[in-house]
């Protein structure tokens, strides 16, 4: 069994302290809630209503098989959109002040046909914990044997074009979270290092939340639809290819770029930095000053801001982001952004490259 991973803090690094104390004080002076504001709850009107709304369409049975593939694909776009700027804020309780609230909020999740539940102890807990370690940060285990996004992963030769098929992965992270990995990891033994032990209520809202979303996105447009079975399933599969390549794609880019660290625990399982700082290294925004990206993506292309303080609404981090930047340059830690969504795409896919060369020379050695 790995040894359990501790963060040491070996040069006392008081950056944390600081930072909080002026995200706090930035809070009380201003007199300004840390959860949602009514721009939030207009946007969160603005993507549940058009995710309804096109739902209904498609459902209405009055278009043909063409508008109704291209309102799939809106389809999957509103609700990876849903889940960052919805779910993501209620799952971390930074969504409301109320407990009841943000756990109602959290049943968005459903509607990405993905477990609230599984997901709160996948990345919540476990990959805000251990980012960027491997073995224990679920989040950058995105195809093992098939991706290598760190040093230390194993390597084969088809890694060598991992930077050409990756992104066709990426596609399939909602049909995977549909179908396969909510069941996975709930009943794997452990994640991370947390023993699953589920209770029966648990149990009972895996299946039937999942039962519900195959009956209204699959059995439901099968029975009411005028159209054959495979172009109902075409639809389907559109719509899930389309969400899982933005909900990919935003999820890569926030800590597998050029800059960021993967750390190696020592052998006592002990990572010599403080908690902070290990999210400065690992962790990197994108577009910070894209409105558009801010929208859409329910500031996680402000990752930095996230890690920090994912139980303070996203609506905030271009405010906290002034702070958190000024505050790492004055203790000397990286704060890693690329200027647009563009330039991180890039880095990203000459990360994918490089790493997917160095397998192949690596494997090409072995054999």
């Amino acid at each position: 069994m790995q040894p359990k991973i501790r963060f040491t803090d070996r040069n006392r690094s008081a950056f944390f302290a600081t930072v909080r104390q002026r995200v706090e004080a930035y809070f009380t002076t201003n007199q300004l809630s840390k959860h949602a504001n009514p721009h939030l709850w207009l946007k969160s009107v603005f993507f549940l209503g058009g995710f309804g709304l096109l739902y209904g369409l498609i459902i209405s049975n009055q278009f043909g098989v063409w508008p109704m593939l291209a309102m799939s694909i809106v389809l999957g776009m509103f609700a990876a959109f849903i889940g960052f700027n919805i779910s993501h804020d209620a799952m971390h309780g930074a969504f409301s002040a109320s407990s009841r609230v943000n756990r109602l909020l959290s049943q968005t999740f459903h509607l990405l046909g993905a477990n609230p539940y599984v997901w709160n102890i996948t990345h919540n807990v476990v990959h805000h914990t251990y980012t960027n370690i491997l073995g224990h940060d679920e989040d950058i285990e995105i195809a093992p044997g098939l991706i290598r996004v760190d040093e230390a992963e194993r390597v084969n030769g088809l890694q060598r074009f991992q930077h050409v098929y990756a992104f066709f992965l990426y596609s399939l992270t909602s049909l995977s979270w549909v179908f396969r990995k909510d069941y996975l990891k709930f009943f794997k033994r452990s994640i991370g290092q947390r023993i699953n032990v589920h209770s029966k209520k648990e149990y009972f809202n895996l299946f039937f939340y999942k039962a519900l979303f195959y009956w209204f996105f699959i059995g439901l447009p099968l029975l009411v639809l005028d159209a054959a079975w495979w172009q109902i399933l075409i639809g389907f599969v559109a719509m899930q290819l389309t969400e899982g390549v933005v909900l990919g794609l935003v999820f890569q880019l926030a800590h597998i770029v050029e800059g960021t660290h993967f750390p190696v625990p020592n052998e006592q399982g002990n990572v010599e930095e403080a908690w902070a700082v290990h999210q400065m290294q690992t962790t990197a925004n994108f577009s910070p000053q894209s409105q558009l990206a801010a929208f859409l993506c329910g500031g996680l292309n402000r990752q930095i801001e996230h890690h920090l303080f994912p139980k303070i609404s996203h609506i905030h981090y271009p405010a906290l982001s002034v702070i958190v930047k000024q505050t790492a340059e004055e203790f000397n830690l990286p704060y890693l952004e690329n200027r647009s969504f563009a330039s991180a795409l890039q880095s990203h896919y000459r990360m994918l490259r490089r790493l997917g060369k160095e397998a192949y020379q690596k494997s090409a050695v072995v054999v």
